[in-house]
């Protein structure tokens, strides 16, 4: 397993990590047994980055995490590097989504996730959407002191741009950004990648595999209609997963001329892209974990490359990435 730094001091982990949004019932429904299952199969394929948040699940998936982790208390340490985030919130009153970027906010929440996670401290912490009644500055003061504090050994930002990110980096080193990234979703290289790179920050990209529009078993429409997100986000409604997978076709045609999986062929393109990147996928599948782990093992030739590339080049996808009220909150720069 190739083996990238998170952020400009490390620690080195794989290139590969696992999105642990898919431990909750995001894309439907899991168990416990099933998502340990995962963190097994990544355990014996060398993967050890594990990314979650306190609001997936509303803390499901840091304590099906914390459950797994049980096992390895006590033997001199744990196995995983583990990222979890803060920031979201609803309000007292309607229940609207909104973003709390306070001091007293984040480190509340993040007792909280400690507490589920059965641990001391997290490899990193991110604000998961910022908060637009605080800079940016005085945002990332609070983080270095949860690093000052022992619960943090590094933080970073979720979907924030990159002047944003050298703003946060003039404080104190920014260790990632996570952005969604795919063949899918072309954003980060307007600029976000070349920052991430210029400070040394790793970007860590989110549904790699455009939210399995990018795999061999892609959605079904019975499959989105059991979603809450997916049967009402753009690229899944109003006649465009029909027309993405019939444009993602391109990538299945061509995994079955190479012999590997489409997934493997979106994820190897995506760590080929930069030494910044690390991929975090979520999965309730081991068969399909066994081919996202596939993709990081591999090279790509420039012939194979440049074939990725053509099939599927920036703008084939039909549809936003996200509704109007999914968009509020990741900043755009573009």
């Amino acid at each position: 397993m190739q083996r990238r730094k998170l952020g400009p001091s490390g620690p080195e982990v794989s290139a590969l990590g696992i999105g642990a949004m898919s431990f909750s019932d995001f894309y439907g429904a899991t168990t416990e047994a099933e998502s340990h299952a995962i963190l097994d199969a990544a355990l014996a394929a060398g993967v050890d980055h594990i990314d979650t948040s306190n609001v997936y699940g509303m803390g499901r998936s840091e304590t099906v995490i914390g459950r797994y982790l049980d096992r390895y208390r006590g033997q001199g340490g744990l196995p995983f590097r583990i990222a979890t985030k803060a920031g979201i919130t609803r309000g007292p009153d309607t229940g609207a989504r909104r973003f709390d970027n306070t001091a007293a906010h984040l480190e509340a929440e993040l007792d909280g996730s400690l507490a589920r996670l059965g641990v001391e401290r997290v490899d990193l912490f991110y604000v998961h959407r910022r908060d637009p009644r605080l800079e940016i500055e005085e945002v990332t003061e609070t983080l270095a002191g949860l690093i000052a504090k022992g619960k943090i050994a590094a933080f970073g930002y979720s979907e924030i741009a990159p002047t944003s990110l050298r703003r946060a980096a003039a404080v104190h080193p920014v260790a990632a950004v996570q952005s969604e990234y795919s063949l899918q979703t072309r954003l980060p290289e307007l600029g976000l990648v070349q920052t991430c790179e210029d400070l040394g920050t790793a970007l860590v990209a989110f549904s790699p595999v455009g939210r399995g529009l990018l795999s061999d078993d892609p959605p079904t429409a019975e499959r989105v209609a059991q979603s809450g997100f997916l049967r009402t986000n753009p690229r899944f409604s109003g006649g465009n997963l029909e027309r993405n997978l019939a444009a993602s076709d391109a990538l299945r045609d061509l995994a079955r001329q190479t012999g590997e999986p489409a997934a493997a062929l979106a994820i190897a393109w995506l760590i080929d892209r930069s030494p910044t990147v690390l991929p975090i996928p979520g999965t309730r599948s081991t068969a399909h974990f066994a081919e996202l782990v596939r993709g990081a093992q591999m090279t790509l030739s420039d012939d194979l490359r440049e074939e990725i590339a053509r099939r599927l080049p920036p703008g084939w996808a039909h549809g936003a990435r996200y509704t109007d009220d999914q968009s509020i909150g990741p900043e755009s720069y573009c």
